[in-house]
C-alpha cells in the first residue's frame, strides 16, 4: 500500500513537472514570434520602394505644373514632362493683364478668335479713336471682361453685345496681353482662376 502510494506520488509529480516544463517554452515561442513580427514590419518599411510624387488637386494646378508633368492625370498616372513653349506668357499672372476705361465709340475693331478658342481680340485701332488716343490698348489684346462681366470665350456677338449694352459714361475693359492660344490653350488660365480674377476687380484701369 505504501509502495503503491509512493509510485502514484512520483508519477503525479513527474506529470506536474512535465506540465510546467512546457509553459516557459510556449511563452518563449510566442514572445519570439511577436518580436520577429515587429522587426519584419520595420524591415518592410525600410526596404519598401520610395513613394512617387502624388498628383496635384485640380483646383491647384498651374501651367508650370502641367509643363513639369505634375498635372492631374487619369488612373493615377502622371503625364510626361513637356518642353516649355518659347513664347510662353503666364495667363494666370495678373501682370499680363491691363485695363482701360473708355468712352464710346471706342474706336476698336474686334475680331473673333478661331472656333477652338472662342472669345474676341483687338484686330486694330481706328486712327484718332478713343482707344488709340488713350494709348494702352494694342492690336492682339484678348478681351477678358467688360465692366464686372467676364466675356472670355464668348462668341463675337455676345462679347461685343456687353460693350453695346454698357450704360456707364466710360466702360471698363480688361485685356490679356497675349494670344488666344496663350489664354485658352493647354498652358492658359483656368476658368476658376479667371472667374475669381474678374470677380475681384481684375486690375486697376490705366490712366490716359
Amino acid at each position: 500500500m505504501t509502495r503503491s502510494t509512493t509510485t502514484l506520488c512520483v508519477v503525479t509529480m513527474l506529470g506536474s513537472a512535465a506540465g510546467f516544463a512546457f509553459v516557459p517554452a510556449s511563452k518563449t515561442s510566442v514572445t519570439t514570434q511577436l518580436q520577429m513580427g515587429l522587426f519584419d514590419g520595420v524591415k518592410e518599411a525600410f526596404s519598401a520602394q520610395p513613394l512617387e510624387r502624388s498628383t496635384l488637386d485640380g483646383d491647384r494646378e498651374t501651367p508650370i505644373d502641367r509643363w513639369m508633368g505634375w498635372s492631374v492625370s487619369k488612373d493615377n498616372e502622371q503625364q510626361a514632362p513637356t518642353a516649355m513653349p518659347s513664347d510662353y506668357v503666364d495667363a494666370m499672372d495678373a501682370t499680363n493683364y491691363m485695363s482701360v476705361e473708355l468712352e464710346k465709340p471706342m474706336g476698336i475693331v474686334f475680331e473673333e478668335n478661331d472656333e477652338e478658342f472662342g472669345g474676341i481680340f483687338v484686330q486694330s485701332l481706328k486712327e484718332d479713336g478713343t482707344a488709340a488716343k488713350h494709348g494702352v490698348v494694342v492690336a492682339g489684346d484678348q478681351l477678358v471682361s467688360v465692366g464686372p462681366e467676364k466675356v472670355s470665350g464668348m462668341t463675337f456677338d455676345d462679347a461685343l453685345g456687353k460693350i453695346v449694352e454698357s450704360e456707364t459714361p466710360k466702360t471698363k475693359l480688361v485685356m490679356f496681353r497675349g494670344s488666344a492660344k496663350q489664354l485658352y490653350g493647354p498652358t492658359g488660365a483656368s476658368q476658376e482662376w479667371l472667374d475669381e480674377f474678374v470677380a475681384g476687380g481684375a486690375v486697376d484701369a490705366a490712366s490716359s
